[in-house]
């Protein structure tokens, strides 16, 4: 198959995963990763794997299929950084969805879904490491469903429920608070895109998280 994937941040955690699961496939397929729809040609699948740009239906008719990964138990969780949230909320069981991509946010046809658990301790990159590896596993499950002549499954929109979108503002931190409090927020924080911080005595503070291994 003919097999594109487009993530338009070229500096994303999950590139290097993305680099070495076309690596592992390279006999098998013909893949390109690729960091902008300008690069878009035709082909089976496209991937949209951490892709922030709009890929209008005319780009999409190029390729059998293009797919989405989105990090919900859809059509609950639409919308923006939804593990993040979910994670926030006190969740540890979270689910993965495969999906045909559609002009309507996360409205589309579901594929195939995958369950991971992220345990109470982990921190941005191992949370980022769990949430790599069950989507690199949906993408080979959605190239053995095209292979084998599946079809993906309606969404019900009736049961949808939306995320906003995150920003900066949301890894602030209130100092007053307990650090028991904090310590979710503070671990889903991007350590290098939108670390934790506070402000105290007139300064603003940006917070790490390291794990000690015993």
């Amino acid at each position: 198959m003919r097999i594109d994937l487009l993530c338009t941040n070229r500096t994303h955690p999950v590139v290097p995963s993305l680099r070495d699961w076309i690596s592992a496939r390279a006999r098998d397929h013909t893949l390109r990763l690729i960091h902008d729809k300008s690069d878009l040609q035709e082909g089976d699948i496209l991937f949209l794997v951490s892709c922030s740009q709009l890929i209008a239906r005319d780009d999409r008719a190029r390729y059998r299929t293009t797919m989405v990964l989105h990090a919900s138990d859809l059509p609950e969780g639409r919308g923006w950084s939804p593990h993040v949230w979910d994670i926030l909320a006190g969740r540890e069981e979270l689910t993965l969805s495969l999906l045909t991509a559609e002009d309507g946010v996360d409205s589309g046809a579901i594929w195939a879904k995958r369950h991971f658990h992220v345990p109470r301790h982990a921190l941005s990159a191992e949370i980022n490491a769990l949430l790599f590896e069950a989507e690199l596993a949906l993408m080979d499950r959605g190239i053995e469903m095209v292979a084998a002549g599946e079809y993906p499954q309606p969404q019900p929109d009736a049961e949808a429920s939306y995320h906003p979108r995150r920003t900066p503002e949301d890894s602030r931190l209130d100092p007053s608070q307990p650090l028991a409090e904090l310590f979710d927020r503070i671990r889903v924080a991007d350590p290098d895109r939108y670390p934790a911080f506070f402000e105290m005595h007139g300064k603003t503070f940006e917070l790490t998280l390291k794990k000690r291994e015993i």
